[in-house]
């Protein structure tokens, strides 16, 4: 009876890993077409996207591609602005969503629940919807900086932070995770004569591991790949991500290969944050024990 429990048990796992090595290749074929079509030019790469050519490395290689794409485009500037607008979002929206999270699930305050089911429901507010309001209202905000005080938040950085900051899914995914922390912990913290800053800092943010990652994972997400916004908001060149940026390879021809050269470059900062944050989500659980 042992060896046929066993026996089945491996066979669920060949079944599910097949599966699971099935779906991989499934999505990373795009993601080898765009990097072997990187090194082809037009003709070759038009020529083999009807075989499986397409996925393989072969024919007229070279780095040209790379070459005149640096030449269209200033992409160290497109990709410098992105990583930085995507960066402080991140940080202030990890700090700032998680201690509202904190105080839906900790804190006892009039109206809380109201306000929680508010924040969900932007959830299902697309964004199209409120982008004109939102354009005319931080086109007439104030800024008190270096110059002084100046009117309109157009052309900076700060147009495309300060809006996005804060999201209910982000919020929301705080508070669910924060649910199902042991609440004994907090109890004895608070016993122990522990404000709730030195709660929310000391003992529920180091639990927090898996969810920090998520939700830092899916706001660099939304945030790199921000294109509505920054072209409604920037027109200077030195404010753009590299999204707009594509732009400039579709003006007069579209070159092929510099496209997805381009594309490459700017999909490479993805690839990276997300395998360490994917690390830091194992480690967490791994040495925490909590599930979230």
């Amino acid at each position: 009876m042992a060896h046929i429990t066993i026996d089945n048990h491996r066979l669920r796992l060949i079944v599910r890993y097949t599966l699971l090595s099935l779906i991989a290749l499934i999505f990373i074929f795009p993601l080898i077409f765009m990097l072997v079509s990187s090194f082809k030019p037009d003709h070759q790469l038009l020529a083999d996207t009807a075989s499986l050519r397409a996925f393989l490395p072969v024919g007229d290689i070279s780095l040209s591609n790379y070459d005149k794409a640096f030449e269209r485009a200033p992409i160290f500037l497109f990709m410098f602005n992105s990583l930085l607008v995507t960066a402080v979002t991140v940080v202030l929206s990890l700090l700032l969503c998680s201690m509202a999270g904190f105080s839906f699930v900790y804190l006892n305050w009039r109206g809380k629940q109201l306000a929680f089911s508010i924040i969900v429901a932007t959830l299902i507010v697309p964004f199209e919807t409120i982008a004109i309001p939102m354009l005319l209202m931080v086109s007439k905000l104030p800024w008190l900086g270096l110059e002084g005080l100046t009117w309109g938040w157009l052309n900076t950085y700060r147009v495309q932070i300060v809006p996005f900051i804060a999201d209910g899914l982000t919020i929301f995914l705080f508070t669910q995770y924060f649910k199902d922390l042991p609440r004994e912990l907090i109890e004895a913290a608070r016993v122990e004569g522990s404000s709730w800053w030195q709660v929310y800092w000391r003992i529920v943010m180091p639990l927090s591991g898996p969810v920090i990652a998520t939700a830092a994972i899916l706001k660099f997400l939304v945030m790199y790949n921000q294109y509505l916004w920054p072209i409604m908001v920037t027109q200077q060149e030195q404010y753009r991500p590299v999204l707009v940026g594509l732009q400039y390879f579709f003006q007069l021809n579209t070159a092929w290969g510099e496209v997805m050269a381009y594309l490459t470059l700017i999909t490479m900062p993805v690839l990276a944050f997300y395998l360490v944050l994917q690390r830091a989500f194992i480690a967490s659980i791994a040495s925490t024990g909590v599930k979230g």
